[in-house]
């Protein structure tokens, strides 16, 4: 569900499951967690780019797993996300991401642990949890208001609104917006220009950049995790989700 290949000093990481839009399960959290600590040890690798096979770049967590999540299971999957992402977030080389299409939820998740962001022009950002019933549970809650206006993410995590390439580079979200057909070649120039300069300069940059972001983070995900568990003991979590899986209505929330 990982693909990963080197192209000189550039990796490229594929999350591979279009079937699933790139769905995030607990399978592909864990094949991801350990690609980024195989990249860790590679020292050939001088910059990575991360992208989704297919139409989306991640469409969120895999819904048909969590819908019947214990609130003590929910903690452990949140966990779990952020095992994976702080492993890619934490690698001393840089890291682009190049979102071809949906990254919604754990997407847009993912999204935000790489350094630098190029979007397609069809490329969709949002934090859609709110709707099934939960909040963002692989960093969404922390990352998005260090990445962006602290009032524009709460917005975009509040109502759960989806959003296009465009606003997100007004907001601050992506560095650069191309067509389609131009996104990998403009990650790669990128990331070949990353990849001439001087390695340890470059690692010593990106390390001095990220730590004392790096350093507060770990305790606000954990707290994270456990108010995303929490919300799996509700009805309208049960309802939302089953509504979505199951492609039916779903009923107005409840508050229960």
């Amino acid at each position: 569900m990982i693909r990963f290949e080197k192209k000189g000093h550039i990796g490229i990481l594929t999350i591979d499951r279009p079937e699933a839009l790139n769905a995030l399960n607990s399978a592909t959290l864990d094949e991801l967690y350990e690609t980024a600590e195989s990249i860790r040890r590679d020292e050939e690798v001088r910059c990575l780019i991360v992208t989704g096979a297919g139409k989306a770049f991640v469409a969120g967590a895999d819904i048909s797993e969590m819908r019947s999540l214990t609130r003590e299971e929910a903690v452990e999957f949140g966990r779990r996300g952020h095992r994976a992402f702080c492993a890619l977030e934490s690698l001393e080389i840089p890291v682009i991401a190049a979102v071809n299409g949906y990254a919604l939820g754990g997407g847009c998740e993912l999204a935000l642990c790489a350094d630098i962001r190029i979007a397609s022009e069809k490329a969709k950002f949002g934090q859609p949890e709110v709707g099934l019933g939960i909040t963002p549970g692989f960093g969404g809650t922390q990352r998005l208001v260090r990445t962006v206006n602290r009032a524009v993410a709460m917005g975009m995590i509040f109502t759960g609104k989806v959003i296009n390439a465009q606003k997100a580079l007004e907001i601050g979200l992506v560095t650069k917006v191309v067509p389609p057909e131009q996104l990998m070649d403009e990650a790669m120039s990128m990331a070949e220009a990353i990849a001439a300069n001087a390695p340890i300069a470059v690692r010593n940059a990106k390390k001095a950049i990220r730590r004392s972001y790096l350093a507060e983070l770990g305790e606000d995900l954990d707290a994270e995790a456990k108010l995303f568990g929490d919300c799996f003991e509700t009805e309208d979590q049960r309802m939302a989700m089953t509504a979505f899986v199951e492609k039916t209505e779903k009923a107005p929330f409840t508050g229960k």
